[in-house]
Formats: structure tokens, C-alpha cells, sequence
């Protein structure tokens, strides 16, 4: 008997149920929207959106948090090549603490939508909560387990992410942002405790902080933060 992953999904799981509803409702382009980025102390939360033709096969997909970084950096670019649409949005640490984690997601996810080259007619939004759109659509709980669009944004989001904090590591080497990705690890923790927060710290994460870095967290004494360029400096 051939051997399968125990992240592997039954043969005859409908991956499309979801935009094959929504179709069948009367609205043939469907967009599935999730987030990466909601629980660490460190930098922004970011979202995708992506419409995917229906049934189209993308193998090996899932939820992002069951891959291995390898296949997930692998899937980013198919599933770029096979969408329709698909768009990132982002929503930076000082937004997160201005306005909420909650609130800060619903914005990236917005702002994902609106990236997209063409509008969808409906959306299919991962949680159990829908942001605030101009386009209807509905919640799906655990959508990136069970909803292909949804499973593909969570891919692109996770990725898109992820090499924002790979940049970071090397512009803040000694916090470790290419390895805990801004998770409250033990490590994170005890940089942070050493060397101090930075710009990109969420503060409503870490209240009870305010120590400043030093300027020895730097690869260069001119260093600066900069969330724009180094979010679009990340290449596909």
C-alpha cells in the first residue's frame, strides 16, 4: 500500500465545494481570502486574496500551516500562474497597535482585494468573521482546510510574509526574525529583553517593554526601517 502524509486529503475531498455554492448562487467568480501574521510580536499581518478557475488543480495544495516552508515556497508561484486574480495586502505593526490585531486584519484583507487585477462577485473569508467589503460573500471557520481559494491565499500570505522576515533577519540579525518569523519564542523574547524593541514591535503585543535597541542590532550604523521598501523589495 503506498505510503501518504498524514496531512494528505481523501481522494474524493471536493476541494471547490465552497465556489461550486457560490457559482451555482449566481456568482461565477469567487475569491478566497485569508491571513498570516496575526499572533507574532513582530512586524505586519498580511493577507491574500486569490479567485481560482473552479476545479482547477493545484497538487499538493493545503492549508499553509501543513506544509513545510519548502512546498510552500514551491506552491507561490503556481498557484500565481494558475489564478485569475490574486492580490496581497498588508497592514503594518503601527496600524496593528493604532487600531487592533482584528481590525489591522480585516485592513489587510481590504487592501488584498483591491490588489486584485480583476473584482470578484463573492468572497470566501477563512475565520468567523467577515471584514468589512464591498463585495458579499461569507465566513468560512477553518476555510484553508476545506476551501481551495482560501488554501491558496493562506499559501501566498504565509510566503509573502515569510520573506519579509527573512529581509528583516538580515537587516535585525540578532533578534532571529529568519527564524521565529516574529513568533514570541524564547529566543525572541530574550533579544528583545537584551536588545530592545524596534520599530517593527507591535506594542499592544509587548506593553510592559519600552527599552530602545541598541545601535549594535544593526548590520550598518545608517540602518533604517523602512515598511514600504522593505515589503516591496520582496521579490515573487
Amino acid at each position: 500500500m503506498p505510503r501518504t502524509s498524514k496531512n494528505a486529503l481523501p481522494q474524493d475531498f471536493d476541494w471547490y465545494a465552497w465556489e461550486r455554492r457560490a457559482q451555482q448562487a449566481g456568482y461565477p467568480l469567487v475569491c478566497g481570502i485569508d491571513e498570516a501574521g496575526r499572533g507574532p510580536l513582530a512586524g505586519p499581518v498580511c493577507a491574500a486574496a486569490v479567485i481560482l478557475p473552479l476545479d482547477c488543480a493545484i497538487e499538493g495544495l493545503n492549508d499553509s500551516k501543513k506544509l513545510t516552508e519548502k512546498k510552500r515556497e514551491a506552491l507561490f508561484p503556481i498557484i500565481q500562474e494558475k489564478a485569475l486574480a490574486w492580490g496581497i495586502g498588508w497592514a503594518s505593526a503601527e496600524e496593528i497597535d493604532q487600531v487592533n490585531i482584528l481590525q489591522a486584519t480585516f485592513l489587510a484583507m481590504k487592501r488584498a482585494v483591491e490588489d486584485l487585477q480583476v473584482q470578484p462577485q463573492w468572497v470566501l473569508v477563512d475565520g468567523n468573521r467577515m471584514p468589512s467589503l464591498k463585495i458579499p460573500g461569507e465566513a468560512v471557520v477553518k476555510g484553508d482546510a476545506q476551501c481551495a481559494s482560501i488554501a491558496a491565499a493562506s499559501v501566498l500570505a504565509k510566503v509573502s510574509r515569510d520573506r519579509l522576515l527573512r529581509e528583516w533577519d538580515k537587516q535585525y540579525p540578532a533578534y532571529g526574525f529568519g527564524k521565529h518569523k516574529g513568533y514570541g519564542t524564547k529566543a525572541h523574547y530574550e533579544a528583545i529583553s537584551q536588545y530592545g524593541l524596534l520599530p517593527i514591535h507591535r506594542r499592544s503585543f509587548l506593553k510592559g517593554c519600552t527599552k530602545l535597541p541598541s545601535s549594535r542590532v544593526f548590520t550598518s550604523t545608517n540602518a533604517r526601517y523602512d515598511p514600504f521598501w522593505a515589503i516591496m523589495s520582496i521579490s515573487p
